[in-house]
């Protein structure tokens, strides 16, 4: 625990602010209501879904090459939709987000592993522009976490220290990784332990 004043929050979004974009649960969903082979497409998926977050990748083609490498019985937009609308809010962690930084005038910027449709939704859906002052997401730089370069250009861009950054993520690799770097981290469990770790740091809503 460091006794440097945290001035930038580093936020993951898919399981911090809001469910993950295209995770395995909303998968295995698509696949019901699809009739879709739930192996063949988690398979498929792992295969290319990197390249896709990279930014190296459109949602079409990803999706060409995930479900609509043979005939369906539905369409690209109908499936897309779906896709999208998996997406849900965590409002306590957005609110508490958010006076957080009115309070305390911290920068906040958002380090997350996204494509570049799901980014964009999930971003003007949920106002997520409205409080957080960069995105640092993985299909603009081409960088994925767990690459350390991925938080050094945060800090870059920033201006932020690692002392004086704090980052809050659900996963533990992720978070690791950040520490290794002098990131100071959060490993997001729930609202109620995450709020209470903020507190540690003297940021209170």
């Amino acid at each position: 625990m460091t006794t440097t004043k945290i001035t930038t929050l580093f936020l993951d979004i898919g399981g911090v602010l809001l469910t993950n974009g295209w995770g395995r649960d909303s998968r295995k969903r698509a696949a019901e209501q699809f009739k879709l082979d739930f192996t063949e497409m988690d398979e498929r998926h792992h295969l290319t879904f990197d390249t896709y977050e990279s930014g190296k990748l459109g949602l079409d083609e990803y999706l060409h090459r995930v479900v609509f490498h043979e005939s369906r019985p539905f369409s690209l937009e109908d499936f897309k939709t779906f896709m999208l609308e998996q997406s849900q809010p965590y409002p306590e962690m957005i609110e508490l987000i958010k006076k957080l930084k009115a309070r305390h005038g911290i920068k906040t910027v958002a380090v997350n592993n996204e494509g570049r449709e799901l980014s964009h939704y999930r971003v003007q859906k949920y106002f997520l522009d409205g409080f957080i002052d960069f995105f640092v997401t993985s299909c603009y730089v081409h960088l994925r976490k767990p690459d350390q370069d991925i938080y050094r250009m945060a800090l870059d861009i920033a201006k932020a220290l690692p002392a004086e950054t704090l980052y809050i993520d659900d996963r533990l690799l992720f978070v690791e990784v950040a520490r290794g770097l002098g990131i100071e981290s959060i490993h997001h469990k729930t609202y109620e332990t995450t709020k209470t770790a903020l507190a540690s740091y003297g940021l209170t809503a």
